[in-house]
């Protein structure tokens, strides 16, 4: 998960607010305590973290009781809207509003330009867009390898010239080929500092080819001197917002975050793992309601889309409204799980899930049973799937023979049916849209935390 433990130590905090018997000065100040100590923890500047939980702490002493909330639902709304501003406020989208719309990535040496630019170019082709890259780093060796290498793995279009030595003539030589796609994302050489001579050559080029966006590639783990890169670009380059790469697993990303986010270059996109799909456009609110718990519905929907079309997704919430999906139906939801990236991931975006504190062994057991889970679907029947309930424990045996899984297993898929389609039994004649909104408020937060108590693994049980 990017940036686990402090999204650990503010579940907690909010978990600390739910378990109050009341709200007073008392628990407020435990409460800035625990934040401060998280913040400081992820590499957040001092100054900032000191101003942060003041202006919590003077809202909760301060601010009326909303109508329709408890003092608790009200702790709980602060603590989530003070980290959204202090990230950067509602965030700053990049809106394709013209064709072609070009792209320049700059950067220090290292930061993983190249290797960005073919993840922004997946991002943007999971979202229907025909995407190019142009090489035009010809300082490092083996930079027009690496972009062609990219856009073979991708499918997308490159452009480099190993003859031509200087950028602006190598652009020049296919600028009329790039008409025909809506996005063309431009790969420039990086440099280990910001000395004149990068500085000029990417002036340059920005007057020549008078880019849409001007992203500064940055890797997050160099925590708080992230301001220091951002504001020198920014001031030298005119840089319209910032890549923070590296965000998975580093405490210093929480200093990176914090330092870009106040900085005139806003974060517009975050790297969150390896893979080519690792990406995510940068949305404070998502991503702090990521790390309280809270999930992040709008980027679990943008995952979604790309993962299962509109016609399919509408058909499939239907049948699990209703309560009556077949296997076919939860082999198709395994499928588009599968295409929104690993398990653990996707917990995170789901309000509420990020609250159970699931071990990541039992999290990789739940992967590896839906990889088995296919197999045996696989084998199975036509009406198999369409009707679990005339599977025998004949059946089963011979499911488990020709899937090569283990008949527990085959059980156990069929265990997990009946058991979906029970709890989905639970949401039929319900608003999907209004209970979707109300996991993600802070009444509905604290009371999926109040619920959800009993459900927290026993730390000091034993594995027999």
């Amino acid at each position: 998960m990017v940036l686990d433990k402090l999204g650990s130590s503010l579940k907690e905090t909010l978990s600390k607010i739910a378990r109050s018997i009341t709200v007073d000065e008392k628990l407020i100040n435990e409460l800035i305590k625990d934040i401060q100590r998280a913040l400081l923890q992820s590499d957040v500047n001092v100054k900032l973290v000191f101003d942060l939980t003041k202006m919590i702490k003077e809202r909760a002493m301060k601010e009326d009781l909303p109508s329709g909330l408890t003092k608790k639902e009200q702790l709980i709304n602060i603590v989530h809207e003070e980290l959204v501003r202090f990230l950067g406020g509602e965030g700053h989208k990049i809106d394709l509003n013209k064709k072609p719309f070009k792209i320049m990535m700059v950067g220090l040496f290292g930061s993983g330009k190249t290797t960005t630019s073919g993840k922004m170019a997946k991002f943007f082709m999971n979202r229907g867009k025909k995407v190019a890259i142009v090489g035009l780093d010809i300082h490092r060796p083996a930079a027009m390898d690496q972009v062609e290498q990219i856009g073979k793995k991708l499918n997308v279009k490159t452009f480099v010239n190993r003859d031509i030595k200087d950028t602006i003539k190598i652009y020049d030589s296919v600028k009329d080929q790039l008409d025909d796609f809506d996005v063309v994302i431009i790969d420039t050489a990086g440099r280990d500092a910001l000395s004149m001579d990068l500085i000029e050559e990417i002036e340059a080029l920005s007057r020549h080819i008078e880019p849409d966006e001007r992203l500064l590639v940055i890797s997050a783990d160099i925590g708080q001197a992230a301001e220091k890169q951002a504001s020198q670009f920014h001031e030298s380059c005119h840089i319209t917002g910032v890549v923070a790469t590296k965000m998975d697993g580093t405490a210093k990303a929480g200093g990176a975050l914090s330092a870009c986010a106040i900085t005139e270059a806003p974060i517009k996109f975050i790297g969150v793992g390896e893979k080519m799909d690792d990406i995510e456009q940068f949305n404070p609110p998502g991503f702090v309601g990521r790390l309280l718990g809270m999930g992040d519905l709008e980027e679990l929907l943008e995952k979604a889309k790309v993962a299962i079309n509109e016609e399919d997704a509408k058909d499939l919430g239907a049948k699990f409204l209703k309560g009556d999906f077949s296997l076919l139906d939860l082999y198709q939801q395994m499928e588009a799980m599968k295409k929104m990236g690993p398990l653990s991931k996707v917990m995170e975006l789901i309000p509420g899930m990020g609250q159970l504190q699931l071990p990541k062994d039992m999290i990789n057991v739940q992967q590896e049973k839906l990889e088995q889970w296919k197999y045996a679907m696989n084998s199975m029947t036509r009406e198999e799937l369409e009707d679990p309930e005339v599977i025998s424990m004949d059946r089963v045996e011979r499911i488990s023979k020709g899937s090569g899984v283990d008949d527990n297993e085959v059980r156990a898929l069929l265990k997990q049916h009946k058991q979906s389609k029970k709890m989905m039994k639970m949401f039929k004649g319900k608003d999907p849209e209004k209970m979707m909104g109300r996991m993600g408020d802070a009444k509905g937060m604290a009371e999926m935390m109040k619920g959800m108590k009993g459900m927290r693994p026993h730390k000091k049980r034993r594995m027999r």
